[in-house]
């Protein structure tokens, strides 16, 4: 199989009420494009990353009564789970795609990642896109522009990581118009860009780290 880009009837999976319905939808429609993602993106992340990755789709298992508002594919060196790792994504929401970089709530290398991004803040900003987006949170699809962060708004956001629920995720977000109108191939030279240019970041989260 290849990953034939995405289209309007993805996005609408998030509308279907229930679920089991939405369930069904997404396991039918979104879950293949992730799984073919994933086998696409992992030798090429495998070699950024400079060791094995591997990909975890989303399986949304523990849900019970409230259906999936998005979903996703995440990439890192462990094969049994991403969410204690700093990790790549790809996913959707109803309104838009996503590509990106960072750690959530279950990190415990999360100190450590705010501490470098306050060190190399400047250095951070100046290498950031400013198509990019900053994600305070994984489970909320508001997004801040990278044309909003400056080093003071950075240094919140990492005191922000810092705290007992903190997250910070960093990268590319395509609105459901533009992520439909790309090609498949497109879309993932799109996000391969992204995530060569979110390598200074990653680098940040290795624990000896002193310069991007």
């Amino acid at each position: 199989m290849e990953f034939t880009g995405f289209e309007d009837r993805d996005f609408a999976v998030f509308s279907v009420p229930g679920l089991e319905a939405r369930m069904e939808a997404l396991i039918a429609q979104v879950r293949p494009k992730l799984e073919q993602l994933g086998r696409d993106f992992t030798p090429f992340l495998s070699e950024l990353w400079e060791q094995p990755v591997y990909a975890h789709v989303a399986k949304h298992a523990r849900r019970t009564v409230n259906p999936p508002n998005d979903t996703w594919v995440a990439f890192c060196p462990d094969k049994r789970g991403y969410k204690k790792h700093p990790h790549f994504q790809i996913g959707l929401w109803g309104t838009h795609v996503f590509a990106t970089f960072g750690l959530i709530y279950e990190s415990p290398l999360r100190m450590h990642y705010a501490r470098q991004l306050r060190v190399h803040a400047q250095e951070v900003l100046a290498q950031v896109p400013k198509s990019w987006v900053f994600i305070p949170n994984h489970m909320d699809p508001a997004a801040i522009s990278a044309t909003e962060v400056d080093e003071a708004k950075l240094v919140r956001l990492t005191e922000r990581l810092e705290g007992r629920q903190g997250e910070l995720l960093v990268g590319l977000r395509l609105e459901r118009a533009e992520a439909v109108e790309l090609t498949a191939a497109q879309f993932e030279q799109t996000v391969r860009e992204c995530f060569l240019d979110v390598k200074p970041l990653l680098r940040l989260t290795q624990t000896e780290v002193t310069a991007v």
